[in-house]
């Protein structure tokens, strides 16, 4: 079964769960997830934090995970 991320993962969780996330989540403009906040934010808050689309970045990660 292949792992999946939802909105409310936690990004730590995410990368814990893969680190190739990590790349994907910067490349939409999300920097700072080795910054503390990322260790108890959600994908969802960091989404709205950035100005990003939380449903898109669930899509392109869940995407990677299951192309791996």
């Amino acid at each position: 079964m292949t792992e999946r991320v939802s909105e409310d993962m936690i990004i730590a969780d995410m990368l814990r769960l893969d680190p190739g996330i990590g790349p994907i989540l910067m490349a939409s403009g999300m920097h700072c997830i080795g910054c503390p906040a990322s260790q108890g934010e959600s994908l969802s808050e960091a989404a709205i934090v950035h100005g990003l689309e939380a449903d898109k970045l669930v899509q392109t990660v869940n995407e990677y995970l299951a192309n791996k």
